[in-house]
């Protein structure tokens, strides 16, 4: 009857199974509303392929096993939506922290900066063909007609500078 479209074929197999299947569902998913849910798509899943549903069994078992499967697959849902969920909340986590650590990165780029522009002219030019040019220390006596020792001991003064005002932390940080 049921696949001729009859539909008080379907009130009927509602009205008998419809408590049962609540139940069954219920004691494995203590969730009303999702329970609710799931008995009530397998009713319109039976409705909607009426006519090319195969039922190797008894229509029963069918529909406790449908239900069963429902549910398990609620399970792997929520499982895939925590693991989401957790994936997303440690990048939110990890997002804030890299923030704040590129913040504090700026602030001590900013601070190193200002003591190196704070150096004598010509230690500040030294120090920096030296550091950030990555010159070596002929390089920049050539450059500079200087000799090699003075070009070491400016180096050496304007570290011992840095060291001083930045403090030993900070300055091994960054030289």
């Amino acid at each position: 009857m049921l696949k001729t479209g009859e539909q008080s074929a379907l009130e009927q197999i509602y009205n008998r199974y419809h408590g049962v299947l609540y139940s069954h569902a219920y004691r494995r998913l203590p969730d009303r509303e999702e329970v609710r849910d799931i008995v009530h798509e397998l009713f319109i899943y039976l409705w909607k392929n009426r006519e090319t549903l195969t039922i190797t069994s008894s229509l029963s078992a069918y529909l406790y096993t449908a239900v069963r499967s429902r549910v398990l697959n609620v399970f792997r849902n929520k499982k895939v939506q925590d693991v989401y969920m957790q994936s997303l909340q440690d990048f939110m986590d990890s997002g804030q922290d890299l923030v704040e650590e590129k913040i504090r990165e700026k602030e001590l780029m900013q601070l190193v900066e200002q003591e190196v522009a704070s150096l004598p002219s010509q230690m500040r030019l030294i120090f920096e063909m030296s550091r950030f040019q990555e010159k070596s220390h002929k390089e920049i006596a050539d450059e500079l007609n200087i000799s090699p020792q003075t070009v070491r001991t400016q180096v050496r003064n304007a570290l011992r500078i840095l060291r001083v005002k930045l403090g030993t932390n900070i300055f091994i940080l960054f030289f």
